[in-house]
């Protein structure tokens, strides 16, 4: 979808320390990006460097843009464009402001701004993860194609996007969310609070005690020995991200019946975090009965491991007869989804689909 595409989409990587700016012409960036501070303490600052960045951007162009399409992190009416509510990286955009309004009346295109973990999934579910693991059911000789996708990133936060039958799922409120759901092993806290960059720290530093502040990679580099510190604590830590994580992509996944790709900085840590993540989603629950339920009414695939991922295809597929005649026809009985890593990386896929939701709203509308 919009892979070969000509049109131009101008695009921002919207954080609260810097703004990156650049240009989106199919699936790839045509121009070298501009970084500036994003001044987000300060509301006049903040958008005339953003008017500053788009313009220098346009101005490298053969071509007017179609449009400004990108992800802005936090609360917001992103239909409307306005972004507001508490936003610790934006102070001074708590109260509301028009950022796309003010953006489209500046520039005469179409803005487009949508939440992150959106986009995310988006892009993946249209350039990344999803196209590609349908084209490698195919080779392998399948017939069964997807097109649901959770998308997550592990950062700063437990972000999350929902695509349902390829389209961008946004929800009533532009608030589908999965930081706020209860944290599995601490059922008063919040499941971002398990699953972050802070809840690495946290946890090492009280399994060990040790008071340096390391960062996630500090202590995965402690797991693989590369560095002093506790090896067997630091895998804990991930092990425990993994445990609280994977229940909420369970809830999720019940509810969406989807396929999970995920992203993000702490993915570089998926050895030591996938396992528990795994082992979650396939656990069980019980009935007052005393019998099992499957946590997730599907069966869980590695869809990173090959032959996860050969058995995923294949499924329980059978022929069965048609009553009252001689025909059969086939059945696959195996309820099946799967996780993976992105490949593109969160920025990536995050512009990506940026650029497609930009084009296909624009077509929309046409």
């Amino acid at each position: 979808m919009y892979k070969n595409d000509n049109r131009t989409v101008i695009t921002l990587d919207a954080g609260g320390t810097n703004f990156v700016f650049s240009a989106m012409r199919g699936y790839d960036f045509i121009v070298e990006p501009i970084t500036y501070p994003s001044n987000s303490h300060d509301l006049d600052l903040c958008l005339a460097t953003m008017v500053k960045g788009f313009e220098e951007i346009i101005a490298k162009l053969d071509e007017k843009p179609v449009a400004i399409s990108f992800a802005f992190p936090g609360p917001a009416d992103y239909r409307a464009g306005i972004i507001g509510g508490y936003l610790p990286n934006f102070p001074s955009f708590r109260d509301g402001v028009a950022l796309g309004p003010f953006l489209s009346r500046k520039f005469n295109v179409p803005v487009f701004i949508n939440n992150d973990g959106d986009l995310f999934a988006f892009g993946e579910a249209t350039g990344g993860s999803l196209p590609e693991i349908n084209r490698r059911i195919k080779e392998l000789g399948g017939t069964r194609q997807y097109s649901n996708l959770l998308g997550y990133t592990f950062g700063t936060g437990l972000g999350i996007g929902s695509v349902v039958n390829g389209e961008l799922n946004l929800g009533n409120n532009s608030c589908i969310e999965t930081f706020c759901l209860r944290n599995k092993l601490d059922l008063d806290i919040i499941v971002e609070e398990g699953a972050s960059i802070r809840a690495i720290k946290r946890e090492y530093a009280r399994l060990t005690g040790d008071a340096r502040d390391l960062t996630p990679y500090d202590i995965f580099k402690i797991a693989e020995g590369q560095e002093e510190g506790d090896a067997e604590a630091a895998k804990r830590a991930f092990e425990r991200f993994g445990e609280i994580a994977g229940d909420a992509f369970a809830t999720a996944i019940t509810l969406t019946d989807s396929l999970v790709v995920v992203g993000g900085g702490l993915t570089g840590a998926m050895k030591y975090i996938k396992p528990a993540l795994l082992r979650e989603m396939r656990s069980t629950l019980k009935t007052v009965g005393g019998d099992d339920v499957q946590r997730v009414q599907m069966r869980v695939f590695d869809l990173d491991d090959e032959l996860e991922f050969a058995k995923f295809v294949v499924g329980d597929s059978r022929q069965i007869p048609v009553y009252g005649s001689d025909e059969t026809v086939t059945y696959d009985p195996m309820k099946r989804t799967g996780l993976a890593v992105s490949k593109l990386g969160a920025s990536k896929a995050i512009s990506i689909g940026a650029y497609v939701y930009a084009l296909s709203q624009i077509d929309k509308n046409a």
